[in-house]
């Protein structure tokens, strides 16, 4: 009688979880490990692509989502073991009600934050750039300043024009009082006729956002990340609870 050959032994359930997670790390990451950021103090967050508010944008678009940040936001401020937050932005823009309540929420963490701009901080995205404790802009990265516009259906009656007033008003007044940039100068950049093709606003450069007060500094992510630790030092040295 011939031996029948034996089936081989199944691994463990463990082993099997493990190798699929590496190739999701190798599918996603290009790498089979990512650096353990389990012992960091820093949490980093990303604004990429278009802010998503209240529509959902077709799948094919790079969107950063407004109820995936919040959540995020508020675990910062409530994690004891975070103190402090750096957020890297390169984005177009999107929703202004949603970039507006992302900005609002930065602004009003009582840990230190960063904002750091690479490639672009345009549209709403400035107002999320400059709601950081300390703001840095890559030497090359822009950011487009331009007037509030509206997609979709528009009623032509004199009470559209008015609630477009007040949503850039509120824009205008929130990044000017989390900047050093004067309202004047905001305003000019914002109504400027000839800086972009067929459009009214402004492309600002790194240096020349420093310039106008925009942003604090021209610097990459070894810059944020030090004045990020410098300013988690000093309100260490103040005394000061950390929630």
């Amino acid at each position: 009688m011939e031996n029948e050959e034996q089936p081989a032994p199944e691994e463990p359930k463990e082993k099997q979880e493990e190798k699929s997670t590496l190739v999701e790390k190798i599918q996603q990451l290009g790498q089979s490990n990512v650096p353990d950021m389990g012992a960091s103090n820093i949490h980093c967050m990303t604004v990429v692509g278009q802010i998503e508010g209240h529509m959902q944008l077709p799948p094919q678009n790079k969107t950063t989502k407004y109820e995936h940040m919040i959540p995020q936001l508020v675990a910062v401020e409530q994690n004891p073991k975070i103190e402090g937050l750096l957020i890297i932005l390169n984005t177009v823009g999107g929703d202004v009600e949603a970039g507006l309540a992302l900005s609002e929420m930065i602004a009003s963490i009582s840990k230190p934050t960063v904002t750091l701009v690479l490639g672009g901080g345009h549209s709403i995205g400035v107002p999320i750039a400059t709601a950081a404790s300390y703001s840095f802009i890559a030497e090359t990265a822009t950011m487009t300043i331009h007037p509030v516009r509206l997609t979709g259906l528009v009623i032509g009656v004199p009470q559209t024009f008015e609630y477009l007033d007040k949503m850039q008003d509120r824009v205008i007044r929130f990044v000017t009082s989390h900047s050093q940039i004067s309202e004047e100068k905001f305003k000019e950049l914002m109504f400027s006729k000839g800086n972009l093709t067929r459009d009214i606003g402004t492309n600002v450069i790194g240096t020349d956002a420093v310039e106008y007060g925009l942003i604090n500094e021209v610097g990459g992510i070894g810059q944020a990340i030090r004045k990020l630790n410098e300013m988690i030092e000093e309100q260490k040295a103040d005394g000061e609870v950390i929630q």
